[in-house]
């Protein structure tokens, strides 16, 4: 097999991505952790909780809507227990699986820190494109997200997609 070596030009850009990446993910956990004491992915939890029916979300949905392995989320989830920013409740209608439920604690954290998370994101991002940009941002990430996760019409294998992994006993 002959190696498909990238151009100079897809050298430079898949640079600058994952130095963009990494960069923003570090200002946001930065931020976050200096308003909220937490990292941006357990933010991100409870922001996909708020907008959640009820502020629910079985956990393995809630993996799937984060792009997380479940072993991932289930610590996460731990550690937001002992907050009291989450709680988890049983399934009623799968005994094997759980729901994760954003507390009014939760909710109120969330509320606090939304505005300096959204300032940062807004500093760090969008400021500094263009409109068209943004658009382009989107299509681009978008295309990109179905190719990785699948596009509807050849469903990926389980190990294929990170919520479907599991590097433990399922546990969600």
């Amino acid at each position: 097999m002959t190696t498909r070596w990238l151009t100079p030009e897809e050298q430079r850009a898949w640079r600058a991505y994952v130095a963009a990446t990494h960069l923003l993910e570090d200002a946001l956990d930065r931020q976050l952790q200096h308003d909220a004491g937490m990292p941006h992915l357990y933010y991100s939890i409870l922001a996909t909780l708020s907008e959640a029916p009820e502020r629910r979300l079985r956990m393995t949905d809630l993996a799937e809507a984060l792009k997380i392995t479940r072993s991932r989320l289930t610590y996460a989830v731990t550690r937001l227990e002992k907050d009291a920013l989450v709680r988890r409740e049983n399934c009623r209608w799968d005994k094997r699986g759980s729901i994760a439920a954003l507390t009014d604690e939760g909710m109120a954290v969330l509320e606090r820190t939304a505005p300096g998370h959204v300032e940062t994101v807004r500093a760090s991002l969008f400021d500094h494109l263009t409109p068209e940009q943004v658009e382009q941002l989107e299509e681009i990430c978008g295309g990109i997200v179905r190719a990785l996760q699948g596009d509807g019409t050849v469903r990926p294998a389980p190990d294929e997609v990170p919520w479907r992994r599991r590097s433990s006993p399922p546990c969600s």
